[in-house]
Order: C-alpha cells, then sequence, then structure tokens
C-alpha cells in the first residue's frame, strides 16, 4: 500500500510507531487506532523530492489478505488520507517534474503490455528513450527558429545567401530525424495495439480448429457438428512480438435457430470493427455462391485474406497460392501452411523487423509527429516572407512539445490519466 502527500509521515509514525529513516526497510507491526496489531509487515519511507510522485511517500509491504489489507487501508483513511484517483500518483509524479508525459503513459503501456517485446519497449519509453529523442528535435528547431525570427527582428540587415541555404539543410536535416523518428513510433505503435483479425466463414471449415492453432491451445471447443460456436471466441497471441487478437465468430449460413441468428448478426458486428480478416473455407467444399455474397459484404478498405482450410486431406501443396494473391492454403490440423499465415498477419499489421531500441507510442504522438512533419514540410516550401516559415516552425515545434506534455492542454491531461488503472 502507497501513501503519498504532506501527511505520508505522520500516518507512517501512527501505524508504525516509529520514526522512519527515509529510504530504509523497517520491520514494524502495524496497528489499528486502538493499539492493536493489524498485520507485521516492512515499512518504507522516501522523502520529498526523492521518490515517485516527488512528494513524501509512505510505503507498507503486508502479507497481502485482502481483509488485512482492508484494514490497512481504513486506518490510513482515518490518518486522513484517501483514496487515490486513477493515474493519480502518476500524475503527481507529471506534476512534479518526476516524469514528462510519455514517461507517464510509458507505465499504463507496461503494465498493460501483452508481449514481451511491447514490455520491453515500454520500459525503454519509461526510461526516457523516446523523450530524448523528441528533446533533440525540439531542440533543432528551437535553434533553427532562433536564426529565422533573428531574420525578421533584424530586417535592415542583410541576409547572406549562404546564411538561407544554411537554414535549407538545418531545416531538411531535422525534417530526415523526424522520419525516423515518426517510423520507429509507428512500430511501437504496432507493439502496443497489435491487430484484430476476426476468422469468418461458413459453419465447420476449420475457423475455431485454425484459431486453437494459431493459439497454441484448445481455446474454442472443436466438433464436426456445425454451427458449434454461437458467440465469440477471442484469443490473443503474439506473432514477432506483435500482440494478435483473433476473435472466431459463428459460421455464416441461415441461421436455424434465433440464438444462431444473433451469433451471426454479431459476426457482422466484429467485421466492422476489425482490423483484418480471414475468410476460412474448405479444400473439399465447392463455392455455391455464399463465398462471393460474403466477399462482397465485407468492408471495401478492410485487409482480408481468403484461407482454404484441409490441405492434409488432399494433396494440394500449403502456402501462399501465387505471387501477389491472397490465397493461402493450409492445413489448422498438421500445422502446414500456417508460418505464411503467421507473415501476412504480421505484415497486415505493419510490422517490420527493427531489432532492439523501439519505444512504445500512441495514437497521439503518431498524430502530434505527423502534424508536426506537415508543419515543417509547409515552412521548407516558403522561401519569403520569413514571418510564415518562422510560425510553421514554431507550430512544429508546439506539436512536437505536446508528446512530452510540455505543451499541453489540461482536458488533455486529464483524459491520460483517466485511463490508469485505480490509483496506479
Amino acid at each position: 500500500m502507497r501513501v503519498s502527500g504532506s501527511l505520508a509521515r505522520s500516518i507512517a509514525k501512527a501505524i508504525t510507531g516509529v520514526e522512519l529513516a527515509p529510504r530504509h526497510a523497517t520491520v514494524a507491526n502495524f496497528r489499528s487506532g486502538d493499539g492493536s496489531v493489524i498485520d507485521r509487515g516492512i515499512a518504507l519511507a522516501f522523502a520529498a523530492p526523492h521518490s515517485y510522485t516527488g512528494e513524501d511517500v509512505l510505503e507498507l509491504q503486508g502479507h497481502g489478505g485482502a481483509v488485512v489489507m482492508q484494514q490497512l487501508l481504513q486506518r490510513c483513511v482515518e490518518l486522513g488520507a484517501r483514496l487515490a484517483q486513477p493515474g493519480e500518483f502518476t500524475q503527481r509524479a507529471f506534476l512534479n517534474d518526476r516524469l514528462d508525459l510519455a514517461q507517464a503513459e510509458s507505465v499504463a503501456d507496461l503494465i498493460d503490455a501483452s508481449s514481451v517485446e511491447a514490455a520491453r519497449s515500454a520500459a525503454r519509453s519509461l526510461a526516457g528513450d523516446f523523450s530524448r529523442r523528441v528533446h533533440a528535435l525540439v531542440d533543432r528547431l528551437i535553434r533553427l527558429r532562433m536564426h529565422v525570427e533573428a531574420c525578421i527582428d533584424f530586417p535592415e540587415e542583410e541576409i547572406d545567401p549562404a546564411d538561407r541555404n544554411a537554414q535549407r539543410e538545418q531545416l531538411g536535416a531535422i525534417h530526415l530525424e523526424l522520419e525516423e523518428l515518426l517510423s520507429e513510433a509507428r512500430q511501437g505503435a504496432v507493439l502496443r495495439d497489435g491487430l484484430t483479425v476476426v476468422l469468418i466463414g461458413r459453419p465447420n471449415v476449420g475457423k475455431s480448429s485454425l484459431l486453437n492453432r494459431l493459439a497454441g491451445d484448445d481455446v474454442a471447443i472443436v466438433t464436426p457438428i456445425a454451427g458449434t460456436t454461437r458467440d465469440h471466441v477471442r484469443a490473443t497471441v503474439s506473432l514477432g512480438g506483435v500482440p494478435v487478437h483473433l476473435i472466431d465468430t459463428a459460421g455464416l449460413r441461415v441461421a436455424g435457430d434465433e440464438i444462431e441468428r444473433i451469433g451471426i448478426e454479431r459476426t457482422w458486428a466484429a467485421i466492422e470493427s476489425a482490423g483484418a480478416a480471414l475468410y476460412i473455407t474448405d479444400v473439399n467444399t465447392a463455392d455455391d455462391g455464399d463465398e462471393r455474397a460474403h466477399l462482397a459484404r465485407m468492408p471495401s478498405a478492410m485487409p482480408f485474406l481468403r484461407v482454404m482450410n484441409k490441405v492434409d486431406l488432399t494433396q494440394d501443396p500449403a502456402g501462399v497460392d501465387c505471387e501477389g494473391s491472397n490465397l493461402i492454403r493450409v492445413s489448422a490440423k498438421s500445422g502446414a501452411g500456417i508460418d505464411a499465415l503467421r507473415s501476412w498477419l504480421l505484415e497486415t499489421a505493419g510490422w517490420k523487423p527493427h531489432g532492439e531500441g523501439l519505444f512504445m507510442a500512441r495514437a497521439r504522438h503518431l498524430a502530434a509527429l505527423h502534424e508536426s512533419r506537415e508543419h515543417l514540410l509547409s515552412a521548407a516550401a516558403i522561401d519569403q516572407p520569413f514571418e510564415l516559415m518562422a510560425e510553421e516552425l514554431k507550430l512544429g515545434q508546439q506539436r512536437l512539445s505536446q508528446i512530452t506534455g510540455e505543451f499541453a492542454a489540461d482536458d488533455l491531461l486529464g483524459e491520460i490519466f483517466s485511463r490508469f488503472c485505480i490509483g496506479k
């Protein structure tokens, strides 16, 4: 249990009965208001500003039982504490300059990471890798702005063409660095958000078997009875570190009962919200027109792949049908062709092997980088007057500064921290 704020020291003394030395672990009895022992554990005190929040902080480590911890929580409230709001500890760390906004967001990303690679990237963001790259770009923009705005403030001075060329070169170098940062941020966003893929097709073509094969576990019930899957079955798999969220759906056909009809309606709803679709067919089943009707109903912009299953029953080769084809032959039973399917999923997610050093990025980070790039391109297209170029550079800098929170509206901060788990 963690307490942060001006009352942390007095609460520590009241609960443990001793003055805690900062940054030293103390074994103590945790006592209630009447002096009875609630628990025996370890107490740690951190003096401001050398704490996570930048305030005085008390940490109590007990045995973890729900009733015991509830008693300890109640004792802290009796002594003047209150329950933390979602994300409040990290918000205080941000407001007290212990973390910038990108680092604060990475705390939540680290908690929510669904793969080892995503956790490592979030940890790098928390350590400040992403923020340092952004700060370096902002510093270069500031230096360029100083030079450009000097041309505005001293119009009587003749601008050397060499100086003008130097400005262009600086702006070009900044733009290249921003492009590289944006490319890495896109990969970080893929690691964070992954790809949601819906598995669709007629009943009994092997959708659930394929889900189990990709998930590496029996997460879906498989029987030879058509229409076994009535509601969505979900599983998240890690492909090369990228989380892929798979949704197995009810088979597409004329519903035999009300429950199946609702399941099919949910299938089409899942298709609308997914990032990609796998249309599963059976190698032994001829197209009777349903497949064309189903594919015609798919969202036009959605990437989809036709997956012909059960090639273990025939002599058909597994894998990609031909170069540029959107058909892959697989066997969910034997695993043949599954590697080609995994490669398609990674490519559709936008993943490119990048090696070590990626950091986590969110949609708002990508938006800020895109907007900053547009302002830099506009600045590069302006020859005269200097005022317009200076304004575009300023706007580009502001968009970058939004990432780390040096330039952010209060409503944005509220939205970000409200998404944290309780307290953290």
